[in-house]
């Protein structure tokens, strides 16, 4: 297996599969992207975790996380090992220190897992010629991108920043992470 590491680019609404996302990996050093659709629960732990916001109860993959730090155990790498029939399938390398072990995994999770851990994402050389996507403008990052159907929605770029304040506030009041991920992102594109 050739590794090629991946980086989460960002997260939009999927407009091939309605109540999905597309999950958007960036080959490191490279113009490749890899577009995953994920669920909606997986988007929200993910952009929730991108933004360092903390929901007033831990997600599953926060009790996942503190689970394995209780039993000193590390995820030291994700591997998205395959691809078959449009479907991603990854695997968790975990290690106790003493013993090493690959645990299968959905990738959407597993990309939320390795978020927490701050531990590399990785993809094979084959997977990415199959799945991958050249990308010319590479430093294009955030979730304001439009590719294979693929669109980020902006109903924000309109608001004042007192506007987008209040509703950030509002966002993560009512638990609608996502939106509050997107609000984050056109607050942080001002700036």
């Amino acid at each position: 297996m050739q590794k090629i590491e991946l980086k989460v680019l960002g997260l939009s609404v999927s407009q091939s599969q309605a109540n999905s996302y597309a999950l958007i990996m960036v080959e490191k050093g490279g113009s490749r992207r890899l577009p995953i659709v994920i669920g909606h629960s997986e988007a929200q732990s993910i952009a929730l975790e991108i933004e360092k916001m903390k929901p007033a109860r831990p997600l599953t993959h926060d009790l996942f996380k503190t689970f394995a730090d209780s039993f000193s155990i590390t995820l030291t790498e994700v591997i998205i090992n395959k691809f078959q029939d449009g479907i991603f399938f990854a695997l968790l390398v975990c290690t106790d220190g003493i013993e090493t072990r690959q645990i299968d995994s959905r990738t959407s999770d597993a990309v939320a897992l390795a978020i927490r851990f701050g531990c590399p994402i990785y993809t094979d050389r084959h997977i990415m010629n199959e799945a991958g996507v050249e990308y010319e403008n590479a430093k294009s990052g955030g979730t304001s991108f439009e590719e294979n159907g693929v669109q980020a929605e902006n109903e924000f770029s309109t608001l004042t920043d007192d506007e987008l304040e209040d509703e950030l506030i509002k966002a993560v009041e009512n638990e609608e992470y996502e939106r509050a991920s997107l609000i984050r992102d056109e607050i942080n594109r001002r700036k």
